[in-house]
């Protein structure tokens, strides 16, 4: 007798979309990694920036000049206040992907633990039907035996 679990293709199902979120966190914290070395880049650009700022601050430079790196400095500020939404955003999902993918995980492990126990039953079942045939062997050769 083989095993055949009713409800393989659903246990299966579980297993994919486990991977699935684990494939899907697996992106989000890429693109929190990106996002993050994104941001490093700006806080780098924006403090040489401040950098040339204060350079030109000790040298002889057209007001313009100056006023031109005080708007860029502005500007990456803008940029970096915008980066880091987006890296509320990511962590955000990251948050959201990990919350899914232990959901994922712990109705996988009902599904799993739900095949053993049915295997489990149906072991338990095969092994009684062996050993009622041992037995009925057993008693058959016994009888046979003692009628001779």
């Amino acid at each position: 007798m083989k095993f055949q679990y009713a409800f393989q293709q659903i246990v299966n199902l579980k297993n994919n979309e486990r991977s699935q979120a684990e494939w899907n966190l697996s992106s989000a914290i890429g693109k929190l990694n990106i996002e993050e070395s994104s941001l490093h880049d700006l806080m780098r650009m924006k403090s040489e920036a401040q950098d040339k700022l204060m350079e030109s601050s000790e040298r002889p430079v057209s007001m313009s000049e100056i006023r031109q790196l005080q708007y860029y400095v502005e500007h990456i500020d803008q940029l970096i206040a915008i980066k880091r939404r987006d890296i509320a955003k990511a962590q955000y999902q990251v948050t959201q992907n990990r919350e899914v993918l232990s959901d994922k995980m712990v109705d996988e492990k009902v599904w799993t633990k739900a095949r053993d126990k049915a295997y489990e039953q149906f072991s338990s079942f095969v092994l009684k039907k062996e050993q009622e045939a041992l037995d009925e062997i057993a008693t058959n050769r016994h009888t046979r035996l003692s009628y001779s």
